[in-house]
């Protein structure tokens, strides 16, 4: 089973439904009816998760039994100068970016582990080289970049492999807030489309055994 975290909404939604015809899929967020009416729709388990809150994650995942791959998709972001973000912000945004996917693989490795399967931290190309106004973001993705690098290493002996995937700016409603935040418009014909982000995160997973993709930068390409 592949259990993505943030399905309901931005890339998560548009992954579940790329993999959902060859995969049985768990998926993750912080409930209500979009993610219940996509769970029926795809016939998917879904599973209540509090990022904010990564000590309830061994609590929330008693109940799974089997898991062969993790999506790690979830985040958030606030813009803002170093000067002018409170520590809540910056606590916020490392709880959810970068803590929570360390404690969740944590409780789920071992049954990652008994699958030989794959872990999939989706971050940014905020991840590869910080601008200003970026802070708290950027910190919290280079901390999951290295979080993915330390992973791989530990892993291989047990069979997972590990990918990070960099998406630059892609069409979602998150990427409406950014611009919002920029005080910039938004136009989804600007950016990366959800679809090809998913494709590519699908064809990690999909790779053949004898092969891992580390890590993928997607950018978007000619028009």
């Amino acid at each position: 089973m592949t259990l993505i975290t943030g399905a309901a909404g931005g890339i998560g939604s548009v992954l579940a439904r790329e993999l959902a015809p060859s995969h049985d899929l768990i998926l993750a967020g912080r409930g209500g009816q979009r993610l219940d009416d996509l769970c029926r729709e795809l016939k998917a388990l879904p599973l209540v998760l509090n990022l904010e809150q990564p000590a309830s994650f061994v609590g929330a995942a008693q109940s799974l039994s089997r898991v062969t791959n993790v999506v790690h998709n979830a985040g958030m972001v606030e813009l803002g100068e170093v000067s002018g973000q409170a520590h809540e912000v910056w606590t916020r945004t490392l709880a959810v970016n970068t803590v929570a996917p360390a404690e969740l693989t944590r409780v789920l490795l071992p049954l990652v582990r008994a699958e030989r399967g794959s872990i999939v931290f989706v971050n940014s190309t905020a991840g590869l080289s910080a601008s200003a106004g970026w802070g708290s973001y950027a910190a919290s993705k280079f901390a999951l970049r290295a979080l993915a690098d330390v992973l791989r290493a530990e892993e291989a002996p047990h069979g997972v492999r590990v990918t990070t995937v960099y998406p630059s700016r892609t069409a979602t409603p998150m990427q409406q807030k950014v611009r919002q935040q920029e005080g910039q418009s938004y136009d989804a014909d600007a950016y990366l489309d959800a679809a090809s982000v998913a494709t590519t995160i699908a064809f990690a997973l999909n790779a053949p055994r004898d092969a891992v993709l580390t890590d993928i930068t997607v950018r978007p390409g000619p028009r």
